[in-house]
């Protein structure tokens, strides 16, 4: 038997049975990354699209001052608490603190560590400081978007994004608010090509790759599949390159290009999104009683 959290992690990450997850980690070593590439090159899961969505509780918020934003996530163990008005007011708080920390969330929490331990005692749960980011403009505007919001300038998803322009603010908050609401329901992983993480290029090629070899079709016919599907990954992965999801007809650069004819040259620097709960392992269930009646003899 393949090890129980690895197997129940997979069959989370991929959406396949527990007999083939079993049989994938096995071929593999228990080498959880080469057995979701495993589970694809067989055309047996679908990284993109994963069943089991990890969740967790508490609240993302936002903090803009002038031109710089921070954004942080703190859990609680219930969504009771989330919606509990000391809560929130915590958070408010802690967002507007973390702009002095940038994304040293080690440091921020080593700092906050007392005030903390007093909001578990007034609370009665236990909460936790899970991660901070900070971007900023030069010249421009920065903008926050909040999804499923529970409180001003708090929610379940939190995005700032800034643009660096000399059109005016109104035109410019507009611009960034259509964009950030496109991120929250795209979930980009980078800004632009050149962001792409090259691990996980490398990676994608080599899951293409096996996948178009399957077609039985000659190298050169294989390349330009390739190609195509690379370029479909960037539309998927990269943000300039998503279609808006308010015309598909325009992609996010495009959108940009427009805006810049029509008002002051402007271009996205940076962008940060935190989704409540993102990573984060569910409570577990009983996982082992599933596994061992399904593979039972």
């Amino acid at each position: 038997m393949s090890n129980l959290s690895l197997l129940k992690k997979l069959r989370e990450e991929t959406g396949c049975g527990i007999a083939d997850c079993n049989k994938a980690l096995k071929e593999n070593n228990n080498d959880y990354e080469k057995s979701v590439d495993w589970l694809r090159k067989k055309g047996l899961s679908s990284a993109a699209k994963k069943t089991g969505r990890v969740t967790s509780e508490g609240a993302v918020a936002v903090n803009i001052e002038g031109n710089k934003a921070s954004i942080i996530e703190v859990n609680s163990e219930t969504d009771f608490v989330a919606r509990n008005q000391k809560f929130q007011d915590f958070v408010a708080k802690l967002s507007k603190e973390a702009l002095k920390y940038g994304s040293d969330v080690e440091k921020f929490k080593a700092d906050k560590d007392e005030e903390v331990k007093e909001q578990i005692g007034v609370i009665g749960e236990n909460i936790n400081i899970r991660r901070i980011g900070q971007i900023e403009v030069k010249k421009g505007l920065v903008v926050s978007y909040i999804h499923n919001k529970i409180a001003d300038n708090l929610g379940k998803i939190a995005v700032v994004i800034a643009l660096e322009s000399d059109a005016n603010s109104q035109n410019l908050e507009e611009l960034g608010k259509q964009i950030a609401m496109h991120i929250a329901a795209a979930k980009p992983e980078s800004l632009a090509i050149e962001d792409v993480d090259s691990s996980k290029l490398e990676r994608e090629t080599e899951i293409l790759k096996e996948q178009a070899r399957s077609t039985g079709k000659p190298e050169s016919i294989i390349d330009k599949m390739i190609q195509g599907r690379i370029r479909k990954y960037y539309e998927e992965v990269v943000l300039l390159e998503q279609s808006f999801v308010m015309d598909d007809k325009l992609k996010i650069k495009d959108l940009l290009d427009n805006f810049s004819k029509e008002n002051s040259k402007t271009t996205i620097s940076s962008y940060k999104m935190f989704v409540l709960g993102d990573g984060i392992e569910k409570k577990e269930d009983d996982f082992a009683a599933e596994v061992a009646a399904i593979t039972k003899g």
